[in-house]
């Protein structure tokens, strides 16, 4: 009689939870609907965590809709106690959203070899950093992780992905396939190199000027990387696949960084690792 008890009350627990997440979906719907340049096609729950508000769960939406005759998938985060659902809810302590409190987890499909910069891709403790090469703030950061994981490369490793923000600065883009085409012939000094480099005194942030960035890029490094290289197809589907990652991660700003799975919004975590 207590096991049928308990799956009867599991089975009801679990037509709660879905029914909350039906709740959730239903009213992100109603909410994207109203505006008229969108067509939703669909909206899926892509995460959710329980939050240490009692009774409160986070939801990541993944909405995949047709915005102004263009298909596109993006993300939303909601709050919900089965009773209300809010746009975002804060800590009254700090002032912070709690939305970074229900970023998703990296998976092991981000520690792959290829984007391994520094480090012992063998070590327990791993970072992962998702950067434009044009940010300022990255420009200053990267160096200084990738110093701290060469001083202990034993015991950490260090994963970079490309973010470009074109909105900001298109000329990263190109900037990032031209790190990855070198790095591969290079190897992984070029990172650092290329986020030392001093780019403005060739072109502006906002160029799209392939030719003038390759001629800088290597004027730069000393390299000889021709624009045929930079148009392949696997190139270009490399940088793709890597935005998608971070897009996947809710990256939306650079630099973003990784601590064994967990996103380090303060950034200055990856200094406790590595000590005996």
């Amino acid at each position: 009689m207590k096991i049928a008890k308990l799956l009867v009350l599991s089975a009801f627990a679990s037509a709660t939870l879905l029914a909350n997440d039906n709740l959730v979906i239903d009213f992100e719907k109603k909410r994207v609907a109203q505006n008229p340049n969108v067509k939703v096609k669909n909206i899926k729950v892509f995460y959710k965590k329980e939050l240490e508000l009692k009774g409160w769960n986070g939801y990541i939406l993944e909405i995949d809709a047709t915005i102004q005759d263009k298909g596109m998938k993006v993300k939303d985060t909601l709050f919900s106690d089965g009773k209300v659902i809010a746009t975002d809810l804060y800590d009254v302590s700090t002032g912070k959203s709690l939305k970074d409190s229900i970023t998703p987890t990296l998976t092991d499909k981000y520690y792959q070899k290829s984007k391994l910069i520094a480090g012992n891709e063998k070590a327990k403790d791993k970072i992962v950093v998702f950067s434009d090469p044009l940010c300022p703030f990255c420009t200053q950061y990267i160096p200084e992780v990738i110093d701290f994981v060469n001083k202990k490369s034993d015991s950490i490793a260090l994963y970079y992905y490309a973010f470009p923000l074109t909105h900001i600065h298109p000329a990263s883009t190109t900037l990032s396939k031209l790190i990855d085409i070198a790095k591969v012939k290079n190897g992984n000094d070029i990172i650092m190199k290329a986020y030392t480099a001093h780019w403005s005194k060739y072109f502006e942030v906002t160029s799209t000027d392939d030719k003038i960035i390759l001629e800088a890029f290597n004027k730069e490094l000393g390299l000889d990387i021709k624009i045929e290289e930079l148009n392949k197809k696997e190139i270009i589907t490399s940088l793709e696949k890597e935005v998608l990652m971070g897009e996947d991660m809710l990256v939306s700003g650079t630099p973003t960084i990784y601590i064994n799975g967990e996103k380090d919004t303060t950034r200055e975590k990856y200094k406790t690792l590595g000590k005996k």
